[in-house]
């Protein structure tokens, strides 16, 4: 079994996505967080339940909350529930 999604893991997982991944983060927002018109976003945090961003909106600062489809297990799940709500978008 992989990590827990305990709050350092989640630390590292939004480190690694806002440093890597910012465009797969932006996707997310106008998705999931029904909210086309963001313009640029962070991922705050993430949990069993979901994702926390703060996304730009016309120069706003908003806060979106992006439940998964199913509760996530483990960092290992987290990753790939990640990869799989990219692939729905592209």
């Amino acid at each position: 079994m992989a990590d827990p999604l305990t709050p350092e893991i989640s630390d590292r997982i939004c480190k690694h996505m806002n440093e890597d991944h910012s465009d797969a983060v932006v996707l997310y927002a106008q998705t999931f967080g029904k909210t086309p018109q963001a313009e640029a976003a962070t991922l705050q945090s993430i949990d069993n339940e979901g994702m926390n961003l703060s996304a730009t909106v016309n120069g706003e600062s908003v806060s979106l909350r992006i439940p998964f489809d199913h509760y996530l297990q483990d960092s290992e799940d987290a990753h790939y529930t990640l990869i799989d709500m990219l692939k729905q978008v592209k």
